[in-house]
């Protein structure tokens, strides 16, 4: 996720509390009373009123907690366009919600001494390496959860995103071969893989998977009974399905329409569900909210984490962004935006307020915790509308906290508006260039063959025939060998430049730029179609080799 308002708006333009609240105040009775309902009653208006302004979302739901009692676990509108009304129980993917469980998994393995945050990753997983070797022995636990170890945004997400046939070792495997941009520890640069190699820390620790981990050390123990750690296993029947749109003219436009009749089937996670894995319901993530504020208690008295150590995942360990501050037009604006272990620390409206949020296929989310106030909430969605889930964060927000003044939903629906003015014109553009454009340098079959990146690996280009008659094609056709979304015609574009056209118009497009020497192209490099691209599809990253006859891989 960025600090740019994308589809997957992960970070809150906003943050959360001076100190975690102390032992007295966790333990306090938490009972509703008549200022809890009215707080209740103006959620639930708003809701409704931003859902009036966002017509073609499905479904929302809201988990609200304050004093460590659940205000309100609801669900809003249909789990499928046309279908049963999403409840409580419905289940949503939450996707990097999931980062902040999986640092909760090594505080408690913190407390019981078999890791420690400032420890080298190779205390625990000795193979580990880097494609800066003189890295591999710098990396500790903290810098895993803290996007601070110099990887460009969303480097080697290709490994698992869209849904990949590679295993967990896999993954990890290729770690050393994704190339890394930065300095380390210089600048904040959001990435999914270093909270997969933080999942292998606990299982190497703890002697368990992570999804084994996290259901018996932290999922049984809330009382989450309905929440999963991999979405293979969220029950469609109970589930809220992926909703999107597929274009035209790009992904991200025209009529939302279901992605899919499963979490499962658009994000089937397993090799990276340390980084994104968790489906759960408002009532269930309830829970989770009310032991973060609690600073790790649970009812019973007894404790999930230590109190040192819920303090430790919130200390800012990276700056995010940083700014003049709040204004008129911008008043969530936060003066200093910062990520901690699998939360962004920042102010919002003169408070601090501690966040994150998921974007998966067809899902986006938030959760937000006032420690201040010892309240905070959920909002997940089972739709891509970004700015419905901004208008839902910050409005439920300035609710909580007793702000007003602003209008977050006539506020999206002015910038909705406006992107996608900008994001037709420059569809439109796109396809201009490629009717205008020059012819490739090469015959097609120049560029036919096997292309090989470091650690992504190969990816196939041939020469194809389909169809009979005035439906017969003939051109190159691309596949991602490990990928199977990321497959269809490779057409023309500009010269030596081409786009992809995957059949399944859920997947992002690339550029190929091929270049030629001695005659022939013998590398390549990808760049995204659309100016909204989901930072996912890191296909930037991808540096593709020839690979010759009779060469090994």
């Amino acid at each position: 996720m960025s600090i740019r308002l994308t589809r997957r708006a992960a970070l809150f333009t906003s943050a959360g509390a001076a100190a975690l609240p102390g032992s007295a105040l966790a333990r306090q009775a938490a009972t509703a009373t008549p200022d809890d309902a009215a707080l209740v009653d103006q959620v639930d208006a708003y809701v409704k009123r931003a859902m009036a302004g966002f017509p073609d979302q499905p479904a929302v739901s809201i988990g609200l907690v304050k004093n460590g009692e659940t205000l309100m676990a609801r669900g809003y509108g249909v789990r499928e366009i046309g279908g049963a009304a999403a409840d409580e129980n419905t289940l949503f993917a939450i996707a990097s919600n999931t980062k902040a469980v999986t640092a909760a998994a090594l505080a408690i393995l913190v407390d019981e001494g078999k890791v420690k945050w400032d420890a080298p990753v190779r205390t625990y997983l000795p193979d580990f390496r880097l494609s800066k070797p003189e890295l591999n022995d710098m990396v500790t636990v903290r810098d895993t959860l803290s996007h601070r170890i110099g990887f460009g945004l969303g480097a080697g997400d290709l490994l698992f995103w869209p849904n990949s046939d590679r295993t967990r070792a896999e993954v990890m495997a290729a770690v050393q071969y994704v190339p890394i941009e930065d300095q380390f520890r210089a600048r904040y640069h959001y990435c999914n893989l270093m909270f997969v190699v933080a999942g292998q820390v606990v299982a190497a620790a703890s002697g368990m998977t992570w999804e084994d981990f996290v259901q018996t050390r932290i999922l049984d123990r809330l009382g989450m009974n309905e929440t999963v750690p991999l979405a293979r296993l969220a029950d469609p029947a109970r589930s809220a399905l992926p909703h999107g749109r597929v274009g035209p003219p790009l992904r991200y436009q025209g009529a939302m329409t279901v992605l899919d009749r499963s979490i499962a089937a658009v994000w089937n996670w397993d090799s990276a569900a340390a980084a994104g894995g968790v489906c759960t319901t408002p009532g269930d993530w309830a829970k989770w909210i009310a032991c973060q504020l609690a600073g790790g208690a649970l009812p019973d008295g007894s404790r999930l984490f230590s109190e040192a150590a819920g303090r430790e995942m919130w200390r800012p360990n990276i700056i995010v962004s940083s700014s003049a501050g709040p204004t008129g037009e911008l008043p969530g604006r936060a003066i200093a935006s910062t990520y901690a272990m699998g939360w962004q620390v920042q102010d919002y409206r003169g408070e601090r307020m501690i966040t994150h949020g998921g974007g998966a296929p067809g899902y986006i989310s938030g959760t937000v915790l006032i420690p201040g106030r010892n309240a905070g909430f959920s909002v997940f969605t089972n739709a891509e509308e970004s700015l419905l889930l901004r208008a839902l964060r910050s409005g439920i927000a300035d609710i909580v906290m007793g702000k007003a003044g602003f209008d977050w939903v006539a506020d999206g629906q002015k910038l909705q508006a406006e992107g996608n003015t900008r994001s037709i014109a420059a569809a439109a553009e796109i396809d201009a260039k490629q009717a205008a454009g020059a012819s490739p340098s090469l015959p097609l079959s120049a560029y036919a063959g096997t292309w090989r990146d470091p650690w992504y690996g190969d990816i196939t280009i041939e020469q194809r025939t389909e169809g009979r008659g005035r439906g017969r094609k003939t051109g190159l056709w691309l596949a991602f060998s490990r990928t199977p979304a990321l497959k269809g015609w490779l057409e023309p574009y500009d010269g030596d430049t081409f786009r992809t056209r995957f059949v399944d118009r859920r997947e992002e497009d690339a550029f190929v730029t091929f270049a030629i020497a001695g005659g022939m192209p013998v590398t390549a490099a990808l760049k995204g179609v659309s100016p909204d691209i989901d930072f996912s599809y890191d296909y930037q990253d991808l540096r593709l080799t020839r690979v010759l006859a009779g060469v090994a891989g």
